[in-house]
């Protein structure tokens, strides 16, 4: 495939617009590409690809630049960095922080797009086997990482998702055209049901400008830590001795972000914990020590290559950011999963491009002008929130060439979010649920179809059988760890 410069741009554009989503507390990776998946419609699949890694990597990048300076992780994969970046930022060693964990993020991405290259087309070769089946019981184990998404919250996490499956499933049938769960005097604007852009937009766009509205939008810029001019600088030389904590930090994510529903947050915990483990000096963590940094930002990075070899290889979001590109490819439509490699050579390798442009570009966009990337997080919130309102109503409105009812369901969706949010529902496994639920009616139809409706293949075939003693074990793993949660909870009241 050929770069253009056109692409370049994109990758650049992504970037950098993903670094302020990353870089400003309340925004997120998820936010950024929500927002921009509109401009999609303006562009061919390859270059929307590197818009949208662009964004993705930019925005997991950019939450460093608040943990460290003033201690609010901007996503929640830069968790950890707060506990060496922030005591080192106050010792007046800020910028030598950034760079650092600017540096290693990149090698944290690199090592994760080759394991992404190698790894993806092995999986997808393997589940090019399954008949429908296997297709609906992987589509069933995806549903599984609702679960893993509910920490804390079980219950209200399954129903989440079973409601964003029943909400999928409103419109008109598409084997005998009849209607099905509709409100009466909708039929003729849910006749294909709702559309996936003004539900992205409004579960993670709109809930949290009105989650922001609420707090008041407010900043303080005493809260950020100055660099001292007397601080030492940042040296490549800096990272020797960091060279095992760099590749087992970045396995470790890579690892983290291939298990659907792990998230971010956990894989920079067990690296930040396993770099503790085998130090030599585990009682510096957390007082400002190159090791904790280290191994947080290059593990949070690795992840983005290893969510996205589930998405690729087997169609399962492991997230609520790898479930908004799910929508961005069937907006383009396209079908993640076994056949997608074989199916979109050219795109796969596009993929793979990109990621590497971007991880390249969001180290020279970060790195070199750190001091002023920094300032991000005096943006004022009161004028940046109008702005990215504005652009969630046009690309709703322009999503069916124009149809309002597509504006009022955005709102309504980001009223939902916003209230589910308030009593502790989940929204990941809500729009996972909406997005996979399609594919699972379909696969379920299919399977019976071809057993002549008789259910003992889902239980009898050898890959059903294998993929169910994974639904069971990812199951029981997910109650074994609620459990625990709970009674640590309940030892420390």
């Amino acid at each position: 495939m050929v770069i253009g410069v056109t692409h370049v741009l994109l990758a650049l554009f992504g970037v950098a617009v993903g670094i302020v989503f990353g870089a400003v507390p309340g925004m997120t990776a998820t936010m950024a590409l929500a927002v921009f998946l509109p401009l999609t419609y303006a562009f061919d699949m390859a270059e929307s690809l590197y818009l949208l890694l662009g964004l993705y990597v930019g925005g997991i990048s950019g939450g460093l630049i608040p943990a460290i300076l003033i201690n609010i992780p901007g996503t929640p994969s830069s968790l950890t960095t707060t506990f060496d970046g922030y005591p080192m930022a106050k010792r007046g060693e800020g910028e030598r922080a950034l760079k650092l964990g600017i540096t290693v993020s990149l090698i944290g991405g690199l090592i994760s797009l080759v394991f992404l290259a190698v790894l993806t087309p092995q999986l997808a070769l393997l589940a090019r086997q399954f008949s429908a089946v296997e297709k609906f019981l992987i589509i069933f184990f995806a549903m599984t990482v609702i679960a893993a998404l509910s920490k804390g919250a079980l219950a209200k996490g399954i129903f989440a998702g079973f409601a964003g499956v029943l909400i999928k499933l409103m419109g008109y049938m598409a084997t005998n055209n009849k209607p099905r769960l509709l409100i009466p005097g909708t039929e003729s604007v849910l006749r294909s049901g709702f559309q996936l852009l003004p539900v992205l937009i409004g579960l993670f766009a709109i809930a949290t400008l009105f989650k922001e509205a609420e707090t008041g939008m407010k900043y303080s810029k005493s809260d950020m830590v100055e660099t001292s001019k007397d601080a030492p600088k940042f040296k490549v030389s800096q990272l020797r001795g960091q060279g095992v904590n760099i590749i087992r930090s970045s396995l470790l994510g890579l690892f983290m972000g291939i298990l659907p529903g792990v998230g971010g947050s956990a894989a920079s915990l067990m690296a930040y914990s396993q770099a503790k483990t085998w130090s030599k000096h585990p009682e510096k963590f957390g007082s400002g020590i190159d090791d904790g940094l280290v191994a947080s930002e290059s593990s949070n990075n690795a992840l983005t290559g290893g969510a996205l070899i589930p998405l690729l290889s087997l169609g399962i979001p492991g997230d609520s950011t790898t479930a908004v590109l799910v929508g961005a490819f069937m907006l383009q439509g396209l079908q993640v999963g076994p056949l997608f490699i074989t199916e979109n050579p050219e795109i796969w390798t596009s993929i793979l491009v990109a990621l590497l442009v971007c991880n390249l570009l969001m180290f020279l966009v970060m790195y070199y002008p750190i001091k002023w990337i920094a300032k991000i997080v005096q943006i004022p919130k009161g004028r940046l929130y109008p702005v990215i309102l504005m652009m969630c109503v046009v690309g709703a409105f322009c999503c069916r060439s124009g149809v309002m009812f597509d504006v009022w369901a955005m709102l309504i969706f980001g009223v939902l979010a916003y209230f589910m949010g308030k009593f502790k529902f989940p929204t990941a496994p809500f729009l996972i649920g909406f997005i996979l639920g399609g594919d699972l009616e379909q696969y379920f139809i299919e399977a019976l179809q071809g057993s002549r409706g008789s259910f003992e293949p889902f239980f009898t075939r050898p890959g059903a059988i294998i993929i169910w003693v994974c639904i069971i074990a990812s199951m029981a793993y997910v109650v074994y760890d609620n459990m625990k949660d709970h009674k640590k909870a309940k030892a420390a009241k």
